[in-house]
């Protein structure tokens, strides 16, 4: 079972939809210029992503648009890394790893060390939906690394939730649960607890088989998503406490729960949900003997099942994860060509020193010969 794995944008976690904030920053859009309104763009694609997702992409648009125009590297990579948050919670995976890829270059290229985590972050969440387990443990500890070293808390938090997840998904549960444990740990010493941890070791007990203690999370974490007006979130335990109600025969409280997520996802345009909400509907109903209703979904399932998660999907992912491989490798061939031709110009340099000291010293000896020579001639004289 797997609804939860937390959406990973610029800072992590958005956090709740604030009209305050939204209010604030479209007050400072009016005056701002240059990269700083490109910056408000940006701020105010994550302010709308849990809300209104078609109004924040418009932002990410915006931001994209005029960081291209004056040459603004660091607004670009964040706009690149907001449009690869929009398309990979409407289940456009391949899409939304190239412009993961591409923040991640702009980052790498300027050097700014809390966007390449951030960009390696996501790239990982996409290996994981994928189930290229590998690769999502590659990004998930090297992005882990970088925000330990930054001490960036309130990423931490985020970074040891997906690594959580990404052991959750492996079967191995303590470690799961040590990563989701810590994350819940630091965001509550920072004042400001987060609902993904608690979603996520609610699923951890569920995969267990122990449903009542999975449920006492899913509505801790349920009641905490409505309080912060974090959507994405709720749709997340909405899914998870519809598995634990069929499980636990309760069809109808199961099939309100899914109805609720289906309403969400439409709201929220997540359609990477669909194929698990459909699955879990179809499931719902034949254990009902509903077989009708049952077949149904499950025909719905593997059409959005195939569009989220098809074979082409996969071949462009890999195909995309092995040219950013490549990019590397061929930064690191650069980089050594580089230290090649500043050791050979040294090698030069040093040789040519040499001579020019030898040479010196001939000249010196030559002349202080033709000296002596000169001064014994005369003598002889």
């Amino acid at each position: 079972m797997r609804f939860l794995l937390p959406l990973a944008l610029l800072l992590i976690f958005t956090g709740a939809h604030s009209h305050l904030k939204t209010d604030s920053l479209e007050s400072i859009l009016k005056t701002a210029k240059g990269a700083a309104k490109v910056k408000t763009y940006n701020e105010l694609f994550r302010a709308w992503n849990n809300s209104d997702p078609v109004k924040a992409i418009e932002y990410a648009t915006l931001a994209l648009a005029l960081a291209k125009e004056i040459d603004d590297k660091k607004g670009m990579a964040a706009a690149y890394n907001n449009m690869g948050v929009s398309y990979r919670n409407q289940g456009a995976l391949d899409k939304a790893l190239e412009y993961y890829m591409n923040s991640l270059a702009l980052y790498e290229a300027i050097q700014n060390k809390e966007g390449v985590a951030t960009a390696k972050n996501n790239i990982g969440n996409i290996y994981s939906f994928k189930k290229d387990y590998d690769q999502a443990a590659r990004y998930h500890e090297e992005s882990h690394q970088s925000f330990t070293e930054l001490n960036d808390k309130v990423k931490l938090v985020g970074s040891l939730n997906n690594l959580g997840n990404l052991n959750n998904e492996l079967q191995l549960f303590d470690k799961a649960l040590s990563y989701y444990t810590e994350s819940y740990r630091i965001s509550d010493s920072l004042g400001m607890v987060y609902s993904d941890p608690l979603n996520n070791i609610g699923s951890l007990y569920f995969k267990q088989g122990n449903f009542e203690k999975a449920a006492s999370y899913f509505i801790k974490a349920l009641t905490l998503a409505k309080k912060n007006e974090d959507f994405p979130m709720q749709l997340n335990v909405y899914a998870s406490l519809g598995e634990v109600s069929s499980k636990t025969s309760q069809y109808k409280k199961s099939e309100i729960y899914l109805d609720s997520a289906l309403q969400l996802i439409n709201q929220l345009q997540a359609h990477i949900y669909e194929p698990t909400i459909f699955k879990s509907l179809a499931n719902n109903y034949a254990k009902q003997g509903k077989m009708k209703e049952a077949y149904e979904y499950m025909i719905r399932f593997e059409a959005a099942h195939e569009r989220v998660f098809s074979e082409e999907s996969s071949r462009k992912i890999a195909q995309m994860g092995i040219a950013l491989d490549l990019h590397e490798k061929e930064k690191e061939l650069e980089s050594s060509k580089a230290e090649t031709k500043i050791q050979s110009l040294e090698l030069q340099k040093t040789r040519m020193i040499i001579t020019l000291v030898i040479l010196s010293i001939s000249v010196l000896v030559g002349g202080v010969n033709i000296f002596y020579s000169k001064r014994r001639t005369i003598k002889i004289k």
